[in-house]
């Protein structure tokens, strides 16, 4: 069994997250437990530090919080391939898949991710086995299945149908059973549903009511899948607590979303992607209908970002997915810089105010003494530019060392 000691990584600069500047000549002592004891000064670090502690030298990298991302599916089953190979799963083939999908995300940097939909309650036995250290993964936290009505978005991806205020009760009570975080609800349509369209209201108030009565009574938010303006303000007038996508917000119901702090995770790159759709197979209707929704859903963005909405980024493809010479949680991050986000807002779009909707800033989201040590290590400084997530080469989690491109912690 390997014991675990005090580490102290020095020769770093530091974005805790909490200040706008970054921390030179830094170093940050973890504890064998996982948790960050000190941050400050390389020497005051190590002076504080035990002596015995393994002291790790990052040649001048930036250090940063692990990125959170909002929107992921580890079983996605876009049609094409994607649905090829979950649907020919069985349980046990799908968990494996999962699992992977899992590892290459926390090796990816993002060491902390919202899944909005799985399938067979999979994504419960993945969470235990990494809070048990028994699968690499981020940590998770996970709406269970996706709630649709019959037919409705996501119904093919084993999203749970059902109908009236009295079947969403039930389904809703059914995710919370199996150990939910939050509630997913499908309230329209969306890109990859072939026999609908963006804009077809899928629920009606007295369903959206139910779902939303029922998850606030057991201290659960929800999350709406939603395209149209006229659905999402139904949705957020009746107490709504975050919008995935918004294909088509106009500035009124930004105005709304703003007012009500109403959440917004944009999941930008899903209607600029060609490249992944196209590797994976996915048909041509599906492409066409993403690209076209790009134009309306960079306007939504916009519109956001222009009226102070609180942003939080995910990305819909894997995180982990190649995309533009990046992975698509960085792209995503890109783009929303490119859309009118400060880069700083991006940076923390990507780590403590994800961890605050979900409940959890204090125990990760920056770099902070008595924070877990979700941590990821970049050649540039990310606060100049967004792009130099683009080097990432060491990643943390939980004082664990899951990637190190450079091989500083080996043998130490």
């Amino acid at each position: 069994m390997t014991v675990r000691r005090d580490l102290v990584l020095v020769g770093c600069a530091v974005f805790d997250g909490v200040r706008d500047d970054v921390r030179s000549d830094a170093g940050i002592w973890v504890g064998a437990d996982g948790t960050i004891r000190a941050v400050g000064g390389a020497d005051d670090v190590l002076a504080e530090a035990p002596g015995d502690a393994r002291v790790v030298d990052l040649d001048g990298d930036h250090v940063m919080a692990g990125l959170v991302n909002m929107h992921v599916h580890f079983g996605l089953a876009l049609p094409g391939t994607l649905a090829d190979t979950v649907h020919r799963a069985n349980p046990a083939e799908l968990v494996l898949l999962m699992a992977d999908s899992a590892r290459r995300t926390l090796h990816a940097g993002v060491t902390t991710v919202r899944l909005v939909g799985e399938r067979g309650y999979t994504d419960f036995a993945l969470r235990k086995a990494v809070d048990a250290g028994a699968v690499d993964g981020p940590r998770i936290f996970t709406a269970g299945h996706a709630l649709c009505c019959t037919g409705g978005h996501g119904w093919d991806a084993d999203g749970l149908e059902a109908d009236g205020a009295d079947g969403f009760r039930r389904a809703t009570r059914q995710q919370l059973r199996a150990g939910a975080d939050l509630i997913k609800v499908c309230v329209s349509g969306g890109i990859a549903g072939e026999h609908e369209h963006l804009d077809t209201p899928q629920l009606d108030d007295d369903e959206m009511a139910a779902v939303l009565r029922v998850a606030h009574d057991w201290g659960r938010k929800v999350t709406a899948h939603a395209g149209p303006a006229d659905v999402v303000a139904r949705a957020v007038e009746l107490g709504l607590d975050c919008v995935e996508h918004g294909y088509q917000l106009t500035e009124d119901v930004v105005k709304l979303m703003a007012a009500r702090r109403v959440w917004y995770v944009p999941t930008i790159v899903v209607s600029r992607c060609e490249e992944f759709f196209v590797a994976n197979g996915v048909p041509t209707w599906m492409i066409d209908r993403a690209l076209s929704a790009g134009p309306a859903h960079w306007d939504s963005l916009r519109h956001a970002l222009a009226h102070g909405v609180d942003i939080a980024m995910g990305s819909d493809m894997p995180p982990h997915a190649p995309f533009d010479d990046t992975t698509a949680t960085v792209r995503e991050l890109e783009f929303m810089v490119d859309a009118g986000m400060p880069v700083l807002d991006a940076l923390r779009s990507a780590t403590v105010r994800p961890a605050r909707w979900l409940g959890v800033d204090g125990r990760t989201g920056t770099v902070e003494p008595g924070r877990r040590a979700d941590l990821i290590a970049v050649r540039d400084d990310p606060t100049r530019d967004i792009a130099a997530l683009r080097t990432l080469r060491f990643v943390m989690k939980d004082g664990v060392v899951y990637r190190d491109d450079l091989g500083r912690t080996v043998g130490r």
